[in-house]
């Protein structure tokens, strides 16, 4: 099975690394967030990723162009101009990198590469968020549904503190609670080719006509997920996520 992950967004929100580089890039932990994204779905077995660049597409190239030698200890003997590697570290994956478009939407950029999918079922996710998210049950729920897509819906948390008052006395005060009848989408797709027919010709967000129609034909399954599920989109969540790698309490570490 395939990934499909979305890496072509400016990422504006967190214009103090992505100035610099393309968000998929911006690293947790000495790594890019897309790294861990990949290595999660590894340890599931899926190692064949198609990424849809966009903005800044070209160091997300040099960065897997490079990767053998970035995770390898080397030896450069400058009077000669050879290099020795003395210790190899490969992952099992084969990445196809697509350029999708600078200002691509997210439908535009999954259809631009349709015809990297193949006749099977496929997974889709965002390329800045983590979670915990079991994707063997994942795909299992998919396929028991025999829905054309499948979405991950995680429990919305607030960002701010809320308040309950009655006139003017505050009887409860909750910092970012769950919001317990409330569920977003997290990404972790699943879906089936079929689903390239509900994008229509001009270029669109898959969150809203593509998602709506499949709501209107009965074709979205909701798979619920009560772990953890935290996107990057700013400065703060960036430091949350580092925060959990350093002490070694990331929940989506979950490879050796």
């Amino acid at each position: 099975m395939k990934a499909i992950i979305l890496a072509g967004g400016k990422g504006t929100r967190l214009s103090e690394e992505t100035l610099l580089k393309p968000k998929p890039l911006v690293e947790i932990g000495e790594m890019p967030i897309l790294w861990h994204i990949m290595k999660y779905y590894s340890s599931f077995g899926i190692n064949d990723f198609v990424i849809c660049c966009g903005y800044k597409s070209y160091m997300i190239k040099e960065y897997f162009a490079n990767y053998f030698l970035y995770c390898s200890d080397v030896t450069f003997d400058m009077t000669g101009n050879t290099m020795q590697v003395l210790k190899k570290k490969a992952e099992p994956w084969r990445v196809t990198l697509i350029n999708t478009g600078l200002e691509t939407l997210t439908g535009g950029r999954l259809k631009c590469v349709k015809d990297h999918v193949g006749g099977e079922s496929f997974c889709f996710t965002y390329g800045d968020g983590l979670s915990d998210v079991n994707i063997a049950k994942l795909i299992d729920f998919h396929k028991k549904h025999k829905k054309i897509a499948t979405v991950t819906a995680s429990k919305h948390q607030s960002r701010y503190g809320v308040i309950s008052a009655d006139h003017d006395l505050v009887t409860q005060f909750s910092e970012k609670p769950i919001m317990e009848n409330s569920w977003m989408n997290s990404g972790f797709f699943v879906l089936e080719p079929a689903v390239f027919d509900y994008l229509p010709e001009k270029d669109t967000m898959f969150e809203k006509e593509p998602m709506q129609r499949l709501i209107q034909s009965g074709q979205l399954c909701a798979y619920r997920h009560d772990g953890f599920f935290q996107s990057m989109d700013s400065l703060r969540d960036k430091m949350i996520l580092e925060d959990l790698w350093q002490r070694g309490e990331a929940p989506w570490k979950v490879w050796l």
